[in-house]
C-alpha cells in the first residue's frame, strides 16, 4: 500500500468520501462513537456522513432517544447509538472513574458527596422528566452541594458513568439530561470478552487503516485489553508495513479509493483526526498547532485529498452562515470554487445561506 492512500482510506472508511448510510443512527452506530464537546459542530460530523442529512433530522434523532450524548471511552463527551451504550459504559466507565479520583479529592467530591448528588438528580428527573444543566445545579445547590470550581460538570459526568443519565430532548440548542434508564429501557448485557470484540469490529470498520496504538489512544482501554480485542478480530484484519510503521487494515476497506480530486469542510473535533494517535499521515507537522491548540481544541478544518490544508469557523445569523476559511498554501481559483461548494452543503445541513470569506 502506498503511503499517499492511508487518508484517502481512512476518508472512506470514515464515510466522509462516499456513504449509503441512511440515518443519524445508522452512521453513529457504524462508528461506534463520536468526540462531541462542540454539539453544533458534532451535529455536523454526523450530517457531513449521511446524505441530504439536515441539522433538523439529526436533532430529531437525538430527541427520540435513537442517539445520546455522554461520557465514555476517554473521559470527554461522546455521541453514541442507543443499542451500544449500556456495553460501552460497562466497558470503559471504571477507567474513567480511576483516573478522576485525584482531581475528586481536589475539589472534595467524596463518595458521599457523589452518592447524594446521584439520589438528588436521580430525583428531580423522576419527578419532573427532563432538565436542564442549570435547572439541576439549582437543586443541587439546594440541597447544600456545592457546584462551583467545575464541580458540577465532575457531577453530572459521574452521573452519567454510573449509568444514571444521559442527554435528553434538546433545549435552547442544547440537550437536556435525562435519566438514562426512561431513554433506553432494554438493556443489552455482553461479557466484556464480548464487548472488547464488539469496539474493536467498530473501529477498525469504520476507521481503517489505523495502528494499534490508534486503537490504543481512541478507546482509553488498557494494553491489555487492546491485545485481546484485536487478537479476537484477527480474521477481519491484514496488516501493512509502511515506513517501518505497521497498520491494520479492514478486510472490508475498499483499497481501490476513488482517485478524483476531493474537498471536504470537516467539523471541529472530527473523527477523521481524533481518531488517531499519530495523525502525521493527514496533517503536517508545520501545521499542526493551526488545527491542534496546546489546550487540546481541535479546529474545524478543510482536507484536501485527506491532507488537512486549511481551518474554518463560523457565525451562524438569522438566515445566513459567515464562514470565514484560512488556508495552510496557496488556493487558486479552482480550488475556492470547490470549497465554496463544500460549504453550500454545510448551509444546505443548517438550512441558511453560507457567505465565505477567505484568507488567502
Amino acid at each position: 500500500m502506498d503511503k499517499i492512500n492511508i487518508p484517502k482510506l481512512r476518508l472512506y472508511s470514515q464515510q466522509v468520501s462516499g456513504s449509503g448510510i441512511k440515518s443519524a443512527k445508522e452512521l453513529v452506530n457504524y462508528m461506534g462513537a463520536m468526540q462531541a464537546q462542540d454539539f453544533a459542530m458534532a451535529k455536523w460530523a454526523i450530517g457531513l456522513r449521511v446524505p441530504d442529512l439536515t441539522e433538523q433530522k439529526v436533532e430529531e434523532a437525538f430527541n427520540k432517544g435513537e442517539i445520546l450524548r455522554t461520557h465514555l471511552l476517554r473521559p470527554t463527551w461522546h455521541i453514541v447509538s442507543s443499542d451500544d451504550i449500556y456495553w460501552m459504559l460497562d466497558l470503559t466507565a471504571y477507567r474513567i472513574k480511576n483516573s478522576l479520583r485525584t482531581r475528586h479529592n481536589e475539589l472534595e467530591l467524596t463518595a458521599k458527596v457523589l452518592s447524594k448528588s446521584n439520589l438528588i438528580i436521580e430525583k428531580s428527573l423522576l419527578e419532573n422528566g427532563q432538565l436542564s444543566r442549570e435547572e439541576l445545579v439549582e437543586r443541587l445547590n439546594a440541597a447544600k452541594i456545592s457546584t462551583d470550581k467545575n464541580r458540577a460538570s465532575h457531577i453530572f459526568l459521574n452521573a452519567e458513568l454510573e449509568g444514571i443519565i444521559c442527554s435528553g430532548e434538546i433545549k435552547k440548542g442544547k440537550p437536556a439530561y435525562a435519566l438514562l434508564g426512561e431513554r433506553v429501557p432494554v438493556k443489552k448485557s455482553f461479557s466484556r470478552d464480548e464487548s472488547l470484540t464488539m469496539l474493536a469490529k467498530k473501529y477498525f470498520g469504520s476507521r481503517s487503516p489505523a495502528t494499534i496504538q490508534d486503537f490504543t489512544w481512541w478507546s482509553g482501554l488498557p494494553t491489555s485489553d487492546v491485545k485481546t480485542a484485536v487478537e479476537n478480530i484477527k480474521q477481519d484484519l491484514s496488516s501493512e508495513l509502511i515506513n517501518n510503521k505497521s497498520y491494520l487494515v479492514n478486510n472490508n476497506s475498499g483499497k481501490n479509493v476513488n482517485e478524483k480530486e476531493t474537498v471536504f469542510a470537516l467539523a471541529a473535533f472530527d473523527e477523521y483526526i481524533i481518531s488517531y494517535k499519530d495523525r502525521s499521515d493527514l496533517l503536517p507537522s508545520d501545521n499542526i498547532g493551526k488545527a491542534i491548540m496546546k489546550n487540546g481544541m481541535f479546529k474545524a478544518t478543510i482536507v484536501q485529498n485527506g491532507q488537512v490544508v486549511g481551518i474554518w469557523n463560523r457565525t451562524i445569523k438569522k438566515e445566513n452562515v459567515i464562514i470565514k476559511a484560512e488556508y495552510f498554501k496557496k488556493m487558486n481559483k479552482t480550488n475556492l470554487e470547490e470549497i465554496e461548494k463544500v460549504f453550500t452543503q454545510y448551509g444546505k445541513f443548517l438550512n441558511k445561506k453560507p457567505e465565505v470569506n477567505h484568507k488567502l
